[in-house]
């Protein structure tokens, strides 16, 4: 069964897996990206399946993007 992701789980989620801060207060579903402010301050967007799944969990300056093959 899938499970059903709401705002505040994704906000649950995000403060236990990070120090990041969710600031998006609606969520439209997994391609929307969220905002979040990293914990150097910068504000990034990501979809929350990278956010979940790749680790992507700080801005660009923090964790830069992996370079593609």
């Amino acid at each position: 069964m899938n499970k059903r992701w709401t705002i505040d789980k994704i906000r649950e989620f995000v403060e236990k897996n990070s120090e990041s801060k969710l600031l998006t207060t609606e969520y439209q579903g997994f391609s929307q990206k969220l905002r979040f402010k990293c914990s150097c301050g910068n504000d990034f967007e990501k979809t929350f399946t990278k956010f979940k799944n790749n680790h992507q969990r700080k801005c660009d300056v923090c964790q830069p993007p992996k370079a593609s093959r």
